[in-house]
């Protein structure tokens, strides 16, 4: 292996509606920098191959698993994190909310993956049918919670 495969790389994106400038190693994944070099750890890595989707995050407002997702290639986009989704005064947004009040919450593992899918989908279509969240949080893996409450919590929003 050559020095260079470890030479940092600069890199700007904006986080959270936040710009940041980092120097980081170009082989590592969006889903490490946003974890360790930035503390977002509401970005969850579960299998590190893409398959559970506990690690979704919206890169320029698509959903993409960042264990997936090299750093550099986000260099000069806009990343949004769960973090993101909560109101400025700390209390949850509507989307967070109803998932606490329709019971999607369960361990929680998966629970960033299902928020930020349904963020996206409800910015493209406002007010889903039940078939179209149910495909979309088809992506993500879970064991606890059924998938209804999930495809519950994103209906409620929608409406």
């Amino acid at each position: 292996m050559t020095s260079e495969a470890t030479e940092p790389v600069s890199l700007k994106l904006t986080v959270n509606g936040d710009p940041c400038a980092l120097e980081v190693e170009a082989r590592r994944s969006l889903a490490d920098v946003l974890r360790r070099d930035l503390g977002l750890t509401g970005t969850r890595v579960g299998c590190e191959t893409g398959v559970c989707g506990s690690c979704t995050v919206l890169l320029d407002d698509e959903p993409v698993r960042a264990c997936t997702v090299l750093a550099v290639q986000a260099d000069g986009q806009r990343v949004e994190t769960v973090e993101s989704l909560a109101e400025d005064d700390g209390r949850l947004g509507p989307l967070q909310q109803a998932f606490k009040d329709h019971f999607a919450l369960q361990c929680g593992f998966c629970t960033p993956g299902f928020l930020m899918l349904g963020t996206a989908l409800l910015r493209r279509e406002p007010r889903p049918c039940r078939d179209r969240i149910r495909a979309c949080v088809s992506a993500n893996l879970c064991r606890c919670t059924g998938y209804s409450p999930v495809v519950d919590a994103i209906e409620a929003v929608g409406r």
